[in-house]
């Protein structure tokens, strides 16, 4: 596995990450600890060395499944977590006293005296930017946090939080389906010295070609209230899919190896989630995929800007996304 050093930080991370959000209940269907903590291991076997995660994410179930995954291999993981949302997503706090007792928990769940990369998991509009990265900052200095993060941020907060500190990662959903940070936040980080993680680069396993339905997803799976797999647009963007999977033929690849590959020829750091060792292995052989200009332009003709059809998040959920 290929390596990169994150952002004005001295912490090496393999060039793919795991996201293990779905590994917790009322996320993406039916979970299995067990299994979940096997994929984990078999990710820390074949190089991958960031794990992502959050403190809302099974309302601190999925940091506890991390932590007792790493019980005696924590040195080998840079774990990435996150705060603001309060349990069930509630509310968002940015409050500096907040901060200070979220990442308190966050270490108890997690199992460990410190967190590789610390995330604002949303901006709170009511609490300056300011404000929230110097709590954060704080925790750097008291050696409970290595390196710090945003996530969802604007160009303009991501200027404001990184005068305050430096800001190690920017994290944003990217994918050939979301490619909205590229005018102005994406030239922001690149300048900064940031990172881009990008999360869900297979537009929630959309792209991966494996769901054909709507009845494919299971009855607790969040993405049946996102607007992008309900009704026309479902139909549609499995239109989008079958042309990707063309391009992806040809490459002698998956559809979801290709998209991968395609966020890393973009400058990404990737964290494609998935509970399935089947699953990791075919997204971390992404990794070894070079895409030439000439694939990146026919990628581009077949799954332009904007051609998805619904929003990434139900309206409500829209509104949260700073800027």
């Amino acid at each position: 596995m290929q390596q990169r050093i994150l952002g004005n930080s001295n912490i090496l991370v393999s060039s793919i990450g795991l996201g293990i959000m779905g590994m917790s209940p009322g996320i993406y269907g039916e979970t299995n600890d067990e299994q979940s903590i096997q994929t984990i291991h078999r990710a820390l076997d074949i190089g991958v060395t960031m794990f992502d995660t959050a403190d809302v994410y099974g309302n601190g179930h999925n940091e506890k499944l991390l932590g007792r995954a790493l019980q005696g291999r924590r040195e080998q993981a840079i774990i990435a977590t996150k705060f603001s949302y309060t349990p069930n997503y509630e509310s968002i706090s940015g409050h500096p006293d907040y901060v200070k007792k979220a990442v308190e928990d966050s270490l108890r769940r997690l199992n460990t005296d410190y967190i590789d990369l610390y995330y604002q998991h949303r901006v709170d509009p009511q609490i300056p930017i300011e404000e929230t990265v110097g709590a954060m900052a704080d925790l750097v200095k008291a050696g409970k946090v290595r390196a710090l993060g945003l996530s969802e941020a604007s160009a303009s907060t991501i200027r404001r939080a990184h005068a305050v500190h430096p800001i190690s990662v920017l994290e944003s959903e990217y994918s050939l389906w979301s490619r909205d940070i590229e005018e102005e936040i994406l030239p922001t980080v690149r300048e900064l010295g940031i990172t881009h993680v990008a999360y869900s680069p297979l537009s929630r396993g959309f792209i991966s070609g494996e769901l054909r339905t709507f009845e494919d997803l299971a009855a607790d799976d969040l993405r049946r209230w996102m607007p992008r797999f309900q009704g026309d647009n479902f139909r549609k963007n499995i239109e989008v899919v079958d042309k990707i999977k063309e391009i992806a033929i040809e490459k002698n690849c998956t559809p979801s190896q290709l998209a991968i590959a395609w966020t890393i020829a973009n400058g990404a750091l990737p964290i494609p989630g998935t509970k399935r060792i089947k699953y990791l292995e075919e997204n971390v052989a992404a990794a070894d995929i070079l895409l030439m200009k000439e694939d990146l332009e026919r990628i581009d003709q077949v799954s332009p800007k904007n051609v998805v059809h619904g929003t990434r998040y139900m309206k409500e959920q829209m509104t949260l996304l700073d800027g």
